[in-house]
C-alpha cells in the first residue's frame, strides 16, 4: 500500500510518461493482463489510457488491473490509469518513506 507522500511522488514521475497500453471496446482481457504486468516489471510506473469505445468505467478497470498484476494505482484522472509495481529485477525507482 502506497502513502499519500509515495503517490505524490509517483504522479510527479509519471507526468511526462506517456500511456504504453489502450483499453478499448474489447476491453480487458487476459493477454493484456499478462503484457501489463510484464511492463510494470521492467518500468516499474505505465499509464494505460482508456477509448472512447470502451465499456469499463476508469476507476473499476483500475482497480481490477492493479488487483490482478498486483501493483497500486497511483492516480486515475480523466481516461488515464497510473499504475506502479515495484520490480523485482529491474528496481529503479526509489520511493520516499
Amino acid at each position: 500500500m502506497l502513502t499519500n507522500r509515495q503517490k505524490k511522488f509517483l504522479r510527479k514521475q509519471a507526468h511526462d510518461i506517456k500511456p504504453i497500453f489502450q483499453i478499448g471496446k474489447s476491453g480487458i482481457h487476459q493477454t493484456m493482463i499478462a503484457e501489463i504486468a510484464a511492463a510494470l516489471e521492467a518500468r516499474e510506473l505505465i499509464k494505460i489510457s482508456i477509448l472512447q469505445n470502451a465499456l469499463e468505467d476508469t476507476e473499476e478497470a483500475g482497480q481490477q488491473l492493479a488487483s490482478k498484476t498486483d501493483a497500486d494505482v497511483v492516480q486515475t484522472i480523466g481516461s488515464t490509469i497510473v499504475l506502479y509495481k515495484e520490480s523485482r529485477e529491474n528496481k529503479h525507482i526509489e520511493l520516499p518513506r
